[in-house]
């Protein structure tokens, strides 16, 4: 069965659904394969660097409520062992980091490259927006830095990574994660394992069954 996850690496639910879709799998007998579709949550251009939890209240009604809607999400993802350090993340846009995600699965390092992705922005602080970051990432994942580097500052993947988002939009994805099962089942939200499971054993079974 094909799973196409569509999500975006500043979303701190699509690295707990991430996590949660892995914790279903593990208890899963059925083959998978898992495909990343990029999603954006804001494309708004950040033209500087600024504390995360700074753009969440200008969002969402002042800095105390971002903190607190910070540390609620906090406390799940460190129920599924993700460390999430809303106190150092940075305002990004995503657009570079989904070129180098499309960058990484040509070379078969999607899931390394995404799970770097989002402990680099959620855990250590780091400007996910920022080409010099985004290599030295890929490099830590094993992918070549000079080749990362010479394909972000091309257009290489760009229009590709745009018709992508705008794809994403056609079929009616408002919200992330979404995960797509078979091509034509949708789960949305980080649902728990067990949701999981039970959705990838029903897919199944609707599959069979057709």
């Amino acid at each position: 069965m094909e799973i196409e996850i569509y999500a975006d690496v500043v979303c701190p639910w699509c690295w707990i659904g991430k996590r949660r879709l892995e914790q279903a799998l593990a208890s899963y007998d059925g083959e998978v394969t898992v495909r990343y579709r990029p999603f954006q949550l804001d494309p708004t251009p950040v033209t500087e660097p600024k504390p995360l939890v700074e753009a969440l209240g200008a969002k969402f009604g002042g800095r105390e409520r971002a903190e607190s809607m910070a540390a609620q999400v906090s406390q799940v993802g460190a129920s599924v062992g993700l460390d999430m350090r809303f106190d150092r993340a940075v305002a990004a846009n995503t657009f570079e980091a989904h070129r180098l995600i499309r960058f990484a699965t040509e070379r078969g390092r999607a899931t390394e490259m995404i799970d770097a992705l989002y402990r680099a922005h959620f855990s250590d602080g780091v400007d996910v927006g920022s080409t010099d970051a985004l290599v030295k990432l890929a490099s830590g994942v094993g992918l070549d830095e000079t080749e990362v580097r010479d394909h972000l500052e091309s257009n290489a993947g760009r229009r590709e990574v745009a018709a992508d988002l705008a794809a994403a939009h056609q079929l009616g994805v408002t919200s992330v994660p979404t995960f797509v099962l078979a091509g034509k089942y949708a789960v949305t939200g980080a649902q728990e394992p067990e949701t999981l499971l039970a959705a990838l054993r029903e897919v199944e079974r609707l599959e069979s069954a057709g």
